[in-house]
C-alpha cells in the first residue's frame, strides 16, 4: 500500500492528509466538503484506502469510495482510544493525521457503516422516534396549562383518546371566543392543533414503515416472537443489518448498550451501571416492550421473574436482563434464519 487519505471532514470544508506508508511524512490539503471536490481528490491521490471518521458526511463520501473501487475505514471516535482528553492542542491536522497513523498501525477502532438504504431506512426510523417525541412534549405542555388553571385531566392514555381530545378542542375553542377571555385557552386550542398535527405524521410515516416492514422478511421473521410489533422488529433489524458480523451474544448486547461496565485494579473488580453505548432508541424500545411480556410473552417473562429473585428492588435490573436476552433472540433468529421457537430461542 503507497499511502492512506485520511479525511478529517468538516461541514463546509475538510482537511485531508496523504500519508505516505514508507517515509511516514504526510501532506495536507483543506478541500470544500462536497462530492465532487471529495471526488477528484481521491482520484489525484489514488491511496491505498481512504480512513474517515463517523458522522453526518461519511455515508456518502462511503458510497463515493465504493464507487471508485477504494477500500475506506470509519473510524468510531467513541471508542475508548480515541480520545482527547488530555491533549493540549487539537486541530484538523492533528486529527487527520491520527487517523491516518492509527490505520497504518491496524489500531483504528472502526465502525461498519451499512449501504444507503438501510441509512435511510434507520434515519426514517429515528425521524418517528423524534416525532413521537414531540407529540409527548406537547401531551405534557397541555396537562401542565391545564393544572395551573385547577383542571385535572385523566391520567395515562385515557386523556387522548379522540372523543376526549375533540371535547377538550370545542372547550377551548369557546371560553377563546368570549369577548374578555384569558389567554391560556387560546394556548390551549393552537397545542391541540399541534397535537393534531404531528399525530398525523406520526400516522403517514408509520404507514410507509409499515410498507418497507410487510416486504422485508427478517422484519416478519422477529414479529413472529409473541408480544414483538413492528416497530421493535424494524429497529432491530436496521440497527443490526447483517447479523453474522456480530461473534458472540455479548458483542450484540455491548452493541446496544446493555452490558454492565466493569472496573478492574488490582484484587478488585465489580461491575456498574449498563455502558448505554449504541442506538438509545433501540434500547428504550427494548426495555419498553420488555414491561408488557408478562401479557403477551409469559414463557419469556420467566427470565425477569428468575433475575427478580423474589425482589423488587431488582425489577428494573431485571427488565435489563430480559431486554438482552430478547435483543440476543432476534439476533439468534435474524442469524439463523428461523422463526420464534419457544424451546430453541430460550435454551439459547
Amino acid at each position: 500500500m503507497a499511502s492512506i487519505l485520511a479525511i478529517d471532514l468538516g461541514k463546509y470544508k475538510s482537511v485531508a492528509c496523504n500519508y505516505q506508508m514508507e517515509t511516514g511524512e504526510g501532506t495536507f490539503r483543506t478541500v470544500p466538503t462536497r462530492p465532487q471536490t471529495l471526488h477528484d481528490l481521491i482520484v489525484a491521490c489514488s491511496p491505498g484506502r481512504v480512513v474517515i471518521e463517523t458522522g453526518n458526511q461519511a455515508g456518502w463520501v462511503k458510497d463515493l469510495c465504493e464507487a471508485l473501487a477504494v477500500p475506506i475505514e470509519v473510524a468510531n471516535p467513541n471508542h475508548e482510544g480515541w480520545r482527547w482528553k488530555n491533549v493540549k492542542r487539537k486541530t484538523d491536522r492533528g486529527d487527520a493525521l491520527k487517523l491516518a497513523k492509527l490505520s497504518a498501525a491496524d489500531q483504528l477502532p472502526t465502525v461498519q457503516l451499512p449501504n444507503a438504504r438501510t441509512r435511510q431506512w434507520r434515519a426514517f426510523i429515528a425521524y418517528r422516534g423524534k416525532l413521537v417525541s414531540r407529540r409527548t412534549a406537547i401531551k405534557n405542555s397541555i396537562r401542565a396549562l391545564l393544572d395551573r388553571q385547577g383542571y385535572r385531566t385523566a391520567a395515562g392514555r385515557a386523556a387522548w383518546t379522540v372523543g376526549r381530545v375533540e371535547a377538550m378542542r370545542a372547550w377551548a375553542q369557546t371560553r377563546a371566543n368570549i369577548g374578555d377571555a384569558d389567554l391560556w385557552p387560546i394556548q390551549l386550542t393552537m397545542e391541540l392543533k399541534a397535537l393534531e398535527q404531528v399525530q398525523g405524521m406520526i400516522e403517514e410515516v408509520e404507514k410507509r414503515l409499515d410498507v418497507i416492514g410487510e416486504a422485508d422478511e427478517r422484519v416478519r421473521r422477529l414479529r413472529t416472537i409473541p408480544g414483538v410489533g413492528p416497530r421493535l422488529a424494524e429497529i432491530v433489524v436496521a440497527t443490526l443489518d447483517d447479523p453474522h458480523r456480530f461473534k458472540s451474544r455479548r458483542e450484540v448486547a455491548a452493541y446496544a448498550g446493555l452490558v454492565p461496565r466493569q472496573f478492574e485494579s488490582g484484587t478488585m473488580s465489580r461491575r456498574g451501571r449498563i455502558t448505554g453505548a449504541g442506538q438509545k432508541l433501540l434500547r428504550a424500545l427494548l426495555v419498553e416492550i420488555s414491561w408488557m411480556m408478562k401479557q403477551n410473552n409469559p414463557a419469556l417473562y420467566r427470565i425477569f421473574e428468575q433475575a427478580c429473585r423474589g425482589s423488587k428492588t431488582r425489577r428494573k435490573v431485571a427488565i435489563v436482563a430480559m431486554a438482552r436476552r430478547l435483543l440476543i433472540i432476534c439476533w439468534a433468529m435474524l442469524r439463523d434464519q428461523r422463526d420464534w421457537r419457544e424451546p430453541t430461542a430460550l435454551a439459547a
